[in-house]
């Protein structure tokens, strides 16, 4: 076995290392006594901004749009234009951080319209569809 005294983020860690074909028992000792790493400062977060609202309602009356909520790319529709859906139902599916996130319908209506197609990529708050 070899030990090592490793330092990272300025706290030290002794580290015991055995041959291949040895048990391994993992152990972490306590940090040694160090001054301690100040901390680092964190960067200013900008507030997501809210999703859109229909701007102007459709022809046949108000509407609500249906907005990504985060950036991504939309991977499967689950509605055409025409289709009823309900309140909670899934209206499409976006990819993001390799997840697979379904987006839903924020009320009862009749979809008026699809903005985007499968393989699009959107950015958060970006219009998908419109439901009226």
């Amino acid at each position: 076995m070899t030990t090592y005294t490793i330092t990272v983020n300025g706290k030290s860690y002794d580290v015991t290392v055995e041959k291949k074909g040895e048990a391994v028992t993992p152990r972490v000792a306590a940090p040694s006594a160090s001054a301690p790493a100040p901390a680092p400062a964190a960067a200013p977060v900008a507030a997501p901004a809210p999703a859109p609202k229909a701007s102007a309602p459709a022809a046949g009356g108000a509407g609500s749009q249906v907005a990504a909520p985060m950036p991504g790319k939309v991977i499967a529709l689950k509605v055409k234009t025409g289709d009823s859906v309900k309140k909670g139902q899934e209206v499409l599916v976006m990819e993001a951080m390799k997840m697979h996130n379904p987006v839903l319908a924020s009320g009862d209506g009749v979809v008026k319209e699809i903005y985007v197609k499968e393989g699009d990529p959107v950015q958060a708050g970006q219009a998908l569809a419109l439901i009226g």
